[in-house]
């Protein structure tokens, strides 16, 4: 009677015991899915990653190189992704499958020669311009937080600016359009050139 009552418990204890050892499984599985994907993700949200199409490296780094996000007298820098990639996973990963669809238009040749990206320059210009708009600028305020700002040792014109644009729910991208690459034809105060760069490439030829 006795090994009868045993044996259920028995197998019991097996299956526990192998649920334990399926479920560390999985989660060491897991990990290193995770890690992986991860470790992806970040390799694809590096500069050189960015530039590694000629159609970028051609184009909007030549432009970004002469701009004071490239060089300047402190030495920081910001790469692409500092500007166009959130730093906040959820948010990231969304970016991430909403750049797929340029892997569509890089095999449709869309934008492969200087002439056809020049084209496209407004419209892809006003998605970015949007997308900024949308998240409040986010990118720009990981370095150039407004509630930090020392208004004391701004320019005149820039403290005025700054304070009178936040005051009236304006964002970065409002006015620092054409800040690190050339500007589409465009009416544009704000987003000077450095060394012939936006203001001088976004006249329209005559």
């Amino acid at each position: 009677m006795s090994e009868q009552k045993d044996q259920p418990r028995s197998l019991w204890k097996r299956i526990a015991g192998g649920g334990s050892v399926a479920l560390a499984i999985a989660f060491v599985a897991g990990i290193v899915v995770w890690g992986g994907f991860n470790t992806a993700m970040e390799l694809s949200n590096r500069e050189e990653f960015c530039i590694g199409c000629h159609e970028m490296k051609e184009n909007v780094f030549v432009e970004y190189r002469n701009t004071i996000h490239y060089q300047n007298r402190t030495g920081v820098r910001a790469t692409c992704p500092d500007c166009h990639v959130p730093k906040e996973w959820g948010p990231k990963l969304i970016r991430k499958i909403q750049a797929s669809n340029e892997l569509l238009h890089k095999a449709l040749g869309s934008i492969d020669t200087p002439e056809k990206f020049n084209a496209k320059r407004l419209e892809l210009a006003q998605h970015e311009w949007a997308r900024m708009k949308k998240t409040d600028s986010h990118e720009c305020r990981n370095c150039h937080n407004y509630d930090y700002m020392d208004y004391g040792e701004q320019g005149r014109r820039s403290s005025a600016m700054h304070q009178k644009g936040f005051g009236e729910g304006k964002t970065c991208i409002d006015c620092h359009k054409g800040i690190a690459h050339s500007l589409p034809p465009i009416e544009q105060d704000i987003g000077a050139s450095k060394a012939g760069t936006a203001a001088e490439q976004a006249k329209p030829a005559s």
